[in-house]
């Protein structure tokens, strides 16, 4: 397969048009439109619908276009950075994190990395929805136990675990009793909350008495008095050590891991290893205290 050819055809396709890729890269219009045809004609595959006024890639020239461009980007900038004399990170980085953790520490964790590798455009995006990584064009997603997918590969950064925490002045009720509940979203909740301290074992029954989108709002409300409510060590270890909450016990729940995942098929670039190392760095042993720790400095 003739590469440049193929550079062709995924410049043509990354700007939606001949004439947009003509203006983007300087080139004579009919010199893509020559090659593009060169590379359909070796494949014997349409890679382009070609109407009127639109240019839409085939579900052929779509597979191609996300199966290569990657790879070839990488290539380029392998080469750059060749060129240039070594291997530092540099071009953009598009990141998709979950809210939560957008909120409390990406801010700094981003400002910190664009400090560090300044010719790096980094670029975060804050969504708990699952990201089409090629059709989006993103290079790293940040999740919170995701599903299992053969498509990516990825590493755990941090782990957390959920405590049952109130406000001082929140009456504990006793085992089995009725607890006014804050809790996150509208849909179903468990009937009750299981959890264990010193003591041993107890169980309360959840009365949901306010249902809140977001786990600060929820720890906000907490603090508020009215009510007690299940969330993560690491969102409230501040105000467990300040004495704005207090901790009921640990929760009878699965431990969260926060995984940092990218696409099996594409190679790993310079850019997010280095965030990924960078992501070490500031987390090393990942525990739930130490991110804590790291939102309260």
């Amino acid at each position: 397969m003739d590469l440049l050819a193929l550079a062709d055809f995924n410049l043509v396709a990354r700007h939606g048009g001949f004439g947009r890729a003509a203006r983007a890269s300087g080139r004579p219009k009919a010199t893509l439109s020559r090659r593009v045809a060169e590379l359909e004609g070796a494949l014997g595959l349409r890679l382009f619908e070609r109407g009127a006024r639109v240019l839409k890639l085939t579900q052929e020239g779509r597979a191609l276009h996300e199966r290569t461009g990657a790879l070839l980007t990488e290539i380029d900038e392998t080469a750059a950075a060749i060129a240039a004399g070594g291997d530092r990170p540099r071009g953009r980085l598009r990141i998709s994190a979950p809210l939560l953790f957008s909120q409390t520490a990406m801010g700094r964790l981003a400002a910190g990395f664009a400090l560090r590798y300044p010719d790096v455009r980094l670029e975060v995006t804050s969504e708990d929805r699952a990201v089409d990584m090629v059709e989006e064009a993103v290079d790293l997603v940040i999740r919170v136990d995701p599903a299992p997918d053969e498509q990516l590969v990825g590493r755990v950064i941090l782990r957390d675990r959920l405590v049952v925490v109130a406000a001082p002045g929140l009456a504990r009720p006793r085992d089995g009793a009725a607890v006014p509940a804050v809790v996150r979203g509208g849909g179903a909740q468990p009937a009750a909350w299981g959890m264990t301290d010193d003591a041993g074992s107890t169980r309360l029954a959840v009365d949901p008495v306010l249902r809140l989108s977001s786990l600060v709002m929820v720890r906000d409300a907490v603090r508020a008095g009215v009510g007690a409510a299940r969330l993560p060590v690491s969102l409230v270890g501040r105000d467990l050590a300040a004495g704005t909450l207090v901790r009921w016990g640990d929760a009878d729940a699965p431990e969260i891991a926060l995984w940092a995942l990218y696409p099996s098929r594409r190679l790993l670039s310079a850019r997010v290893s280095a965030f990924l190392d960078y992501l070490k760095e500031a987390f090393p042993r990942g525990t739930p205290e130490e991110l804590a720790a790291y939102l309260g400095e």
